[in-house]
């Protein structure tokens, strides 16, 4: 292992205390102790499973770095590599710099991001919880969730990279901070096309005045900033403006890969172009009555029911689109661990979302199914179900707001 990796995992354990302690979690001694050493664990755990390459970073990574390493680095950047978002590609081209094998960069990039996803996440848990013990289990919770541990410590992927910025742009949208919180929306849209599935929740915030109008101009300026640098390296403004929505055509025709969506239930379609097409008017429908309800109950929307709404989204739209991959519940699996923490007796999604994940992760690096795909779409459902139960809750526990004659 090279030591700049370990240097930079030593450096991530101490920035976890620092985040720690600023949250007010670290009071008391035995708390520095147990956080170190879950900290190391968590984060040797990811060092030992470095060197494991899948085909994905073999076919796609591997080769985009390699191209920027032989091509000038940031000055290849006016030529189109790769099929991940501008920001990403950023980070491959400054590892293409480096004589750290770059798999063990790509790899620490996603471990960052796993750290400040956990952190994220405890934050959002506080809105709910009072106590540091059980904001400090959601943290660890995350941090050593099954889905993150592999997403980025094994499998090279970066879901990560997106989910923290929607989770802590959610956090501090409830927290009174529009502004930052519409910039970390546009840079999640930036690093990947998958945080379409949470990013109606700041219609939701909008609705409630929790987002006004004037904030929301900040998203697609934030996202033209991002794009901005590669666009004066020489890469065309448009191109760069629309890459994550040409992302679609990447994905792949097959209506299901390993996905725990409502393909898995129904996978032996025969008319596979009209399938999509009822799924994608599906998914739109759905989208538009969650939209409808929270407009109908904007006055009653309190943080526990906004909670709901932002799992429900992140379940619903995926289960319901077609195309889906074994990742794209990955928001549906962090925002279930907060729902876990901020209302214990909805724990139960959060398990039925981590197994669901799981099967798909399990097919793609096994390359066998553990279980038949569909007892993931049906665990989903019922995720699903509680969140709506916590919503109900949520909303019922808020009293209209009487309108004057």
């Amino acid at each position: 292992m090279d030591l700049t990796v370990i240097i930079w995992t030593a450096l991530l354990a101490g920035l976890g205390l620092y985040l720690l302690y600023h949250e007010g979690l670290l009071r008391a001694k035995a708390s520095w102790f147990v956080s170190a050493a879950l900290l190391m664990l968590a984060l040797g755990l990811r060092l030992l499973c470095f060197d494991y390459e899948t085909l994905d970073y073999i076919n796609f990574l591997s080769r985009w770095t390699e191209f920027y390493r032989q091509n000038g680095g940031f000055l290849a950047f006016y030529r189109s590599v790769g099929n991940y978002n501008i920001p990403y590609l950023y980070f491959l081209a400054l590892f293409s710099y480096f004589s750290v094998r770059d798999l063990y960069l790509i790899k620490l990039l996603s471990v960052s991001f796993d750290l400040l996803l956990a952190w994220s996440a405890a934050r959002l848990t506080g809105h709910f919880v009072s106590g540091a013990a059980r904001r400090l289990a959601c943290f660890f919770t995350v941090l050593l969730l099954p889905t993150v541990f592999l997403n980025g410590a094994v499998w090279g992927q970066c879901d990560s990279l997106y989910v923290m910025p929607l989770v802590l742009g959610f956090e501090l949208a409830l927290r009174g901070r529009p502004k930052a919180s519409v910039v970390l929306a546009a840079v999640a849209l930036g690093f990947k096309l998958q945080a379409v599935f949470v990013l109606p929740i700041w219609a939701v915030l909008w609705m409630t005045g929790r987002v006004k109008t004037r904030h929301l101009l900040l998203f697609p300026l934030s996202y033209v900033l991002l794009i901005l640098p590669a666009v004066l390296l020489g890469r065309s403004f448009w191109d760069a403006l629309v890459l994550s929505f040409t992302q679609t055509g990447s994905i792949g025709a097959g209506l299901n890969y390993n996905s725990p969506s409502v393909f898995a239930i129904f996978w032996n379609v025969a008319n596979t172009k009209a399938a999509a097409i009822i799924a994608v008017a599906a998914a739109f429908v759905f989208l538009l009555n969650m939209l409808g309800v929270a407009w109908i109950e904007r006055e009653r929307l309190n943080k526990l029911a906004l909670l709901c709404l932002t799992l429900m989204l992140s379940i619903g739209i995926p289960f319901l689109l077609p195309h889906m991959h074994e990742r794209y519940f990955y928001a549906a699996d962090v925002f279930s661990v907060v729902l876990a923490f901020a209302c214990p007796p909805l724990a139960p999604a959060a398990l039925l979302t981590q197994f669901a994940s799981l099967l798909g992760y399990h097919a793609y690096l096994k390359m066998r199914y553990l279980l038949p795909m569909r007892y993931g779409s049906a665990t989903l459902i019922v995720a699903f179900a509680l969140a709506l139960i916590g919503f109900l809750q949520g909303v019922n526990r808020t009293p209209k707001k009487r309108r004057r004659a």
